[in-house]
């Protein structure tokens, strides 16, 4: 199947499953309560990874060779889901979390042998948990990960079902999540998310492991991971636990400097588009051409993200 029918599809799939997940979810008590790290000020529906996982699912499942791809899906969405009603402890949710790397790795390798396997375990593990950190705000991650989704498409044929099936179940939840939201995407959801776009990176570099292939993809994932590794050298440069929630990513400290929070959400996405527009602009050019577009990249953003201020700890900022 078009894999652009599998994305219609799979939008049209989740904007009929989200709202049966919000009724859902209000009347067995699975939603996010306001508190001291929550923004919300009233009770917001969680189990949108589930509605986002039925839009993937029917794309995938309508394809060609992309069906396996659910059993690490499937799994993300289990222990998010397992995290949200139960908070996990850490160091069994990163057991499963690497369990959960493996077996993508072997699903959908990044190459062959054990380093692709090793490559794909390595990206869930890391985006699972940068998604999760990055679901902080109305319609932040759904969004961010819309836009990396349709540059991981325009990367060429191999990853473009699944990223296609990615958006459109994205887009249909989107409008139920954006500002203000009346659903979130939850552990089950971000956890869903991040292993989504590991596999994106894994089967494009199943694809076409090219240099310009590699230097690409931390473009199309630039925001969640850029705002996840902020926010730990904040947390150790503050002397704070490393796993501590608080309010140090960016987009924290973006509202704090007086951006509204949608308005902040804009920021981070519109980011991410001019970051993934460089990722594709890199995997299409000659190798030299694209580590020199993708380097300048990397450091333009460093740069934006030191001189700006965002590392320094609140109490040195204050």
């Amino acid at each position: 199947m078009n894999p652009v029918i599998g994305g219609l599809v799979a939008c049209a799939v989740a904007v009929v499953l989200t709202p049966v997940a919000i009724r859902v979810a209000l009347r067995t008590g699975i939603v996010d309560r306001p508190g001291a790290l929550k923004v919300q000020r009233r009770p917001v529906a969680y189990l949108g990874g589930v509605a986002v996982f039925g839009g993937l699912a029917a794309a995938l499942a309508l394809g060609s060779g992309s069906a396996r791809l659910l059993v690490p899906l499937g799994l993300a969405l289990a222990l998010g889901l397992a995290d949200d009603l139960a908070d996990l402890d850490p160091r069994l949710r990163l057991a499963c979390e690497a369990f959960i790397g493996l077996v993508a790795g072997l699903v959908a390798p990044a190459g062959s042998g054990w380093f692709g396997t090793a490559v794909t375990a390595v990206a869930v593990v890391g985006l699972l948990n940068a998604l999760n950190l990055l679901d902080g705000l109305d319609g932040l991650a759904s969004g961010v990960a819309t836009v990396a989704a349709f540059g991981f498409a325009l990367l060429g044929p191999g990853p473009r079902p699944l990223a296609l099936g990615l958006a459109g179940a994205l887009c249909g939840f989107l409008v139920f999540n954006r500002p203000p939201a009346r659903i979130y995407l939850g552990d089950a959801g971000a956890y869903l998310v991040g292993t989504a776009l590991a596999l994106s990176c894994a089967t494009a570099l199943d694809a076409n492991g090219a240099i310009t292939t590699w230097a690409a993809l931390p473009l199309l994932v630039a925001v969640p991971v850029t705002d996840t590794a902020v926010a730990i050298l904040r947390r150790r440069r503050a002397g704070a636990p490393l796993f501590a929630g608080d309010r140090s990513h960016v987009y924290d400290q973006l509202v704090d400097r007086g951006r509204s929070r949608p308005e902040a959400v804009l920021v981070m996405v519109v980011a991410q588009a001019v970051l993934a527009t460089a990722g594709v602009l890199v995997a299409h050019l000659p190798t030299a051409a694209g580590v020199s577009v993708a380097v300048l990249s990397a450091g333009i953003l460093t740069a934006l993200v030191g001189r700006g201020g965002f590392l320094t700890p609140a109490k040195e900022s204050s």
